[in-house]
């Protein structure tokens, strides 16, 4: 696989070494259950692309987060180089999946530093689960 984990309280950052193709779980990352319990409700992801080289986006670049509360309305917002390309309001569920727009990633592409971060802001604390949690950004 092509990436650098890091996790600590506040953020999860995801470093690309080359495009991993395909659906890829926070399990397969190395994160485990244990490391996804957010106990102030906020989540940082960081997914630094900058190393990744030649790449083909996914028709619909993927995020899903679950977790095991059925949590009431929870906020995301998804910035892509310092632009939000996403922000919405989930309801009720056990899960979020997030639809990315594959042209607008292109499109806020730099040479160098890319970015996509995500921040989300649950009703209360939650327990994420890592092996149903995935991305899938690269085809």
């Amino acid at each position: 696989m092509g990436q650098l984990i890091e996790v600590n309280q506040v953020e999860i950052l995801v470093k690309f070494t080359s495009p991993t193709k395909g659906k890829i779980t926070f399990k397969d990352l190395g994160i485990m259950d244990e490391q996804l319990v957010l106990n102030g409700g906020f989540l940082r992801l960081r997914f630094d692309l900058e190393g990744i080289g030649a790449h083909d986006y996914f028709a619909f670049p993927t995020i899903e987060v679950s977790n095991k509360e059925n949590c009431a309305e929870t906020h995301w917002q998804c910035e892509f180089n310092g632009e939000t390309i996403l922000d919405k309001m989930d309801h009720h569920g056990h899960s979020t999946v997030m639809l990315l727009a594959k042209k607008k990633l292109i499109s806020l592409e730099h040479r160098h530093e890319n970015e996509l971060i995500v921040h989300a802001e649950f009703p209360e604390a939650v327990h994420l689960i890592a092996e149903d949690s995935y991305i899938n950004f690269f085809k």
